[in-house]
């Protein structure tokens, strides 16, 4: 079993093989999106039952949890490639990493987005030094961190090393988010969705809102692996595969 994960392992981290691999998936994942975040949207914004405190002004939740929940799975996601990276010194592993920056960072900026626009109608404020929020927004700097560091040294292997040191030690904030409205008094309410406990939200209302999420993450890894075979191109356009390939576009 460990001789069959290390060659798996090993063929993951070709460049070459991940590109034709993934390349049979996309229309999958692009369909699974598609199907996903359409029903939800549209079961969450027009059939869910309307909230008896918050109204109709609950219906962020739909956009604001699954943005929210991806931008911290996302973040392991850059920080885990950046430790293979540096660890077993795997090409593949800094590309993914250096690809998910930027999406990551798009899914915090959205997560604060909505939830702004959510906190006016509850908090009467579109921002308030929460714990919750202002933890977020530490995380958002550590996309753009990330993602800075990447333009900032001349030689790849540098930006690579400081980036995923930098992914490394920004994980400790990842907890502390999740953790924030049970740590400190804070107006942002307790998570929606716990792995201990039933969900406090109606059936109804929750369907739709585990079916966006299912959307999110679809989306998600649609994305990274499209950013994921741009940056495969541009690293190995030298090669004889990669002129091949362009050959036969």
């Amino acid at each position: 079993m460990w001789t069959l994960f290390k060659q798996w392992f090993h063929k993951m981290g070709s460049p070459r093989w991940f590109y034709y691999a993934t390349g049979r998936w996309l229309p999958w994942l692009g369909l699974v999106t598609l199907v996903c975040l359409v029903t939800g949207l549209i079961w969450g914004l027009a059939f869910a039952p309307e909230d008896a405190k918050q109204g109709n002004s609950f219906r962020i939740i739909y956009i604001h949890v699954p943005a929210s929940m991806l931008a911290m799975a996302g973040y392991y996601v850059m920080a885990v490639a950046g430790a293979i990276g540096l660890i077993w010194k795997m090409k593949l592993a800094d590309m993914v990493m250096k690809s998910a920056a930027p999406i990551g960072a798009a899914l915090t900026a959205i997560g604060l987005f909505t939830g702004a626009i959510w906190g006016k109608p509850t908090w009467g404020a579109y921002w308030v030094w929460d714990a919750r929020i202002t933890s977020m927004l530490i995380l958002l700097f550590l996309y753009l961190g990330v993602m800075a560091l990447q333009y900032s040294y001349r030689s790849q292997d540098m930006a690579n090393k400081a980036s995923a040191i930098l992914a490394l030690v920004g994980t400790v904030n990842i907890p502390i988010i999740y953790k924030s409205v049970d740590w400190w008094f804070t107006l942002h309410q307790p998570a929606t969705i716990k792995f201990t406990e039933a969900s406090s939200m109606h059936p109804d209302m929750f369907r739709p809102l585990l079916l966006m999420i299912v959307g999110f993450y679809a989306f998600y890894t649609l994305v990274l692996i499209l950013n994921t075979r741009v940056e495969i191109i541009q690293r190995e356009r030298r090669t004889r595969w990669v002129g091949e390939l362009m050959g036969e576009a």
